[in-house]
């Protein structure tokens, strides 16, 4: 699980073994992600990003990139962010296929979560497969995945990933979601200083992933990849550079646990 924040806009995002919940303000990321491609050899790849539009150049300039991989090394662990606060709320929502990746976006207000005093809004998730950052050098791929116990959250949703895999629609109105039903089971979290790990690749967001990694099931994995159709086994970005960044480790005081 994986929460993020730029320095101008609330924004959340959860991560669930090798998929992640991606949840930001919608102005800084590009809703329609046909122009870019996750595959390394193509002229629109991830090495290529930059050079697609001028504002997408911090792609390749940017020295405070993401995904990164969350070495032992560079953790230091500290207790004085304190723990999450949840404060979320059933809404209406529409899962919506924006090329590579399947989102879905709550449509009113589905309230927020706090962190070292700071309330994050919950506006949308999406999901990444395989896992995007990786710890120690390891990444949770469709063919390593260490196969778990089903997420009840995306079960909820799989008549309507079913439906658009049947359909190819690019957007479905799924009624009232109750993110409460996402699953967390760890009060450690990783925070560091990165970016949006799409185009235009946006500085200076705090990135915040929860420790504990869950479980999906492999079907799961698959039927996510196959309402996207975009003919790929993967959206996830390469790692990137750490540049000398520090990254902590928040563990709660033994009178927290």
């Amino acid at each position: 699980m994986k929460l993020m924040r730029s320095f101008s806009q609330s924004s959340f995002i959860v991560l669930v073994l090798m998929l992640s919940f991606a949840c930001f303000t919608r102005a800084q990321e590009v809703d329609d992600e046909r122009e870019f491609s996750y595959e390394e050899d193509s002229e629109i790849g991830p090495g290529n990003w930059g050079n697609i539009r001028p504002e997408w150049g911090e792609c390749n300039s940017g020295r405070l990139q993401s995904p990164i991989d969350l070495l032992n090394e560079r953790v230091e662990e500290v207790s004085h962010l304190g723990r999450f606060k949840r404060n979320y709320r059933p809404s209406n929502a529409t899962l919506i296929n924006r090329g590579h990746d399947m989102m879905l976006r709550w449509t009113n207000d589905a309230g927020h979560i706090q962190i070292n005093g700071t309330l994050y809004h919950l506006r949308q998730c999406h999901w990444h497969s395989p896992s995007e950052h990786t710890i120690n050098g390891k990444r949770c791929d469709r063919n390593h995945v260490q196969i778990g116990r089903l997420d009840s959250f995306l079960s909820m949703l799989k008549r309507d990933f079913e439906a658009i895999v049947e359909t190819r629609d690019v957007e479905r109105t799924v009624g009232v979601v109750n993110p409460k039903l996402v699953e967390w089971g760890s009060r450690k979290y990783y925070r560091y200083m990165g970016s949006l790990t799409v185009p235009p690749c946006t500085q200076n967001i705090i990135w915040t992933m929860m420790k504990k990694v869950r479980t999906v099931t492999r079907e799961q994995v698959e039927l996510i990849r196959e309402a996207v159709h975009d003919e790929s086994e993967m959206n996830a970005r390469p790692i990137q550079p750490i540049h000398e960044r520090r990254i902590n480790l928040y563990r709660p005081k033994d009178r927290e646990n």
